[in-house]
């Protein structure tokens, strides 16, 4: 603690022993002063070690949970990786399947379209002999049952429409009643159905009625889908259903 002049002057003033004995105790008041100065920082000084000390520890526990945090996210990344990589794996199996599900499909479609064909050439076959069976037996029914007498035989061929295109006729010929002039169509299916007689009347019947004027249109077969088809045919102009059981 700085001592005044003023008062240094008054120490003077006193006898030596005594002034020395003040002096002894203003070092002491002195010291005990910075003594406890020093305590006090260094007392502060520890509590901001302290505090140091916990913030440097919470960093840490930080730092740590981080880094497991890290690790954690890692696994995950890793997990997720190798689960795009068996998506990737199970789509190309997929594509794998698919094709050879689309080449197995293409064989199918192969094989089912030359069995439509062995089919329709079999159906032909039938019809074309149904065909030849009507073609002998139908002038003596057709006489019998209608009166009409056949000229010539009955063929099979193909006949122009007005527009010049050929249409394919199973059975054709003609035929006279009362003097007039008739013209026979037919054709043979294995097993009539409705759609096969509106077929006939679309593509046969219609069109050959444009040439001929009037016709005599026949169907034949071994049997009928359903039980109306025969009623069904002659509701749209089929004069006559003939079975290959009548021949």
């Amino acid at each position: 603690m700085p001592v005044s002049i003023a008062l240094i002057r008054k120490l003077e003033e006193i006898e030596p022993r005594l002034r020395g004995v003040l002096f002894a105790i203003l070092e002491e008041i002195e010291r005990q002063r910075e003594e406890t100065v020093t305590k006090k920082e260094f007392n502060e000084l520890k509590e901001i070690v302290r505090e140091l000390a916990e913030a440097q520890k919470r960093t840490e526990q930080r730092v740590e949970e981080l880094a497991q945090a890290q690790k954690r996210t890692e696994q995950r990344v890793e997990e997720l990786a190798q689960a795009q990589k068996r998506t990737e794996q199970r789509v190309e199996e997929l594509a794998q399947a698919q094709k050879r599900t689309e080449q197995e499909l293409q064989k199918l479609i192969k094989e089912h379209a030359k069995t439509r064909e062995q089919v329709g050439g079999l159906s032909s076959t039938v019809g074309y002999i149904l065909e030849n069976e009507a073609m002998k037996a139908l002038p003596t029914l057709l006489a019998q049952e209608f009166g009409l007498k056949i000229e010539g035989k009955f063929v099979r061929k193909f006949v122009k429409d007005k527009k010049g295109r050929p249409i394919e006729v199973n059975i054709i010929g003609e035929a006279i009643k009362n003097g007039k002039k008739i013209v026979i169509i037919g054709e043979a299916k294995a097993q009539l159905s409705k759609n096969k007689v509106l077929e006939f009347l679309r593509k046969r019947m219609k069109p050959l009625q444009e040439v001929f004027g009037e016709i005599f249109p026949i169907l034949i077969t071994h049997m009928i889908t359903q039980p109306d088809v025969e009623e069904y045919a002659h509701k749209h102009g089929i004069k006559r259903v003939y079975y290959s059981y009548e021949f």
